[in-house]
């Protein structure tokens, strides 16, 4: 039993030689609120995708743009990340459990084009696109004072806390007027 998919848009393969013009997809508010649960975010405004298909080599080549305007939590303080992503995707679906057939060279990096497995009869381009978007979002993101209260919790960045870091902090808090 597969999970239910909150921005499910399914595309026909069989269609896809009819479908010569870029299609429009835009999630709604309640399938932004189930991404936002999905992904963690704190808001999902907007989510939606431009994009053709085409047939090639056997795989559904997906060429299209995606923008999303989303807000993660700060990593160390949890306040919200505003961030608007806006970027041209190339998804690559294969049935699953074929891959590439023998002898035939991809002529696309794999790193140009993400690979989606699929069972040779529909593919969801809004779960495709969703997750496009959850690739592209920050890591891990930051809030402006995020540096000032991770440092008054006592939190070093990686570049403070080599081995003479400790020294260094011991050494400031002795200077600082430390003594009573």
């Amino acid at each position: 039993m597969s999970m239910p998919v909150e921005f499910s848009r399914p595309v026909k393969v069989d269609q896809i030689k009819r479908m010569t013009a870029q299609t429009h997809i835009a999630a709604d508010a309640a399938e932004r609120a189930a991404l936002a649960r999905r992904f963690g975010l704190l808001a999902l405004d907007r989510l939606e995708a431009d994009y053709g298909l085409t047939e090639e080599n056997g795989a559904v080549m997906a060429r299209g743009r995606v923008r999303a305007t989303l807000a993660q939590p700060c990593v160390a303080t949890g306040t919200p990340v505003h961030e608007e992503i806006d970027s041209d995707f190339l998804l690559r679906f294969v049935v699953e459990g074929e891959g590439v057939p023998e002898g035939e060279e991809l002529e696309l990096d794999a790193e140009d084009c993400d690979t989606i497995g699929y069972d040779g009869q529909v593919i969801d381009m809004g779960e495709a696109v969703a997750e496009t978007v959850a690739l592209a979002m920050t890591p891990f993101p930051r809030a402006p004072d995020a540096d000032s209260y991770l440092k008054e919790a006592g939190v070093l960045r990686e570049d403070q806390a080599g081995p003479f870091a400790a020294l260094l902090a011991l050494k400031e808090k002795g200077e600082s007027g430390g003594e009573s």
